[in-house]
């Protein structure tokens, strides 16, 4: 079952969400919170799997509380749940190492779909982020040209974690070590001039389109 926590400033949101994700037997609701104060403070003590965070709070915003998060708790996965269709504040909750982002016009039954999605650790991002991420990515690329630089076996694991494996699979699709995969992907990622591995997994999707 999933531990899920919701950070929504405002409580008929968070409560008709809560009910709509107790209705599914894999998902339990551990907390709730409407500030990013409070939410900073319950949410490690909690330890939930999934923090389903608005990314305009009264007292910050969420993609900042995801990042703080994140830091003290590298294993919480991050859906960011907002009104607001702002492509910058797209980017920067998925910088911040976000694995979603959604409106909260998504149906109820997409709402739980995607909190499971993030829950297993796939990214789960709106093509509006795609689009701006990979736009970064292209000016970026015209400037340094990562890419060229990227070997056979790189450019491999980049297929692969576009597909959403996780070490351990890639490690025995490549017939690796799962430690040594664990190197090549942070070197891979340093060459990319990326930090995070949904940024590389964004890529690898958008390079498998054109």
């Amino acid at each position: 079952m999933l531990r899920v926590f919701l950070v929504d400033d405002h409580e008929v949101v968070r409560r008709g969400v809560a009910d709509m994700l107790e209705e599914d037997a894999d998902l339990c609701v551990v907390g709730q919170a409407a500030t990013f104060s409070q939410a900073l403070a319950r949410i490690p003590a909690l330890r939930p799997d999934v923090a389903v965070l608005d990314v305009r709070l009264p007292d910050g915003n969420g993609v900042e509380l995801a990042r703080e998060l994140r830091s003290k708790m590298p294993e919480l996965k991050c859906l960011m749940l907002t009104s607001y269709t702002d492509e910058q504040a797209m980017l920067d909750a998925i910088m911040a190492g976000a694995r979603g982002y959604v409106i909260k016009d998504i149906r109820g039954m997409d709402l739980v779909a995607a909190v499971k999605e993030v829950g297993l650790g796939r990214s789960l991002l709106d093509t509006r982020a795609a689009a701006t991420l990979m736009a970064k990515f292209r000016d970026d690329a015209a400037k340094k040209g990562p890419l060229a630089g990227l070997s056979d076996q790189e450019r491999t694991l980049l297929e692969l974690i576009g597909e959403g494996l996780t070490n351990r699979q890639i490690a025995e699709r490549m017939f690796l070590a799962e430690k040594t995969v664990k190197n090549y992907v942070s070197r891979l990622l340093t060459k990319l001039g990326m930090q995070r591995r949904t940024q590389a997994a964004v890529l690898a999707t958008e390079l498998r389109r054109q």
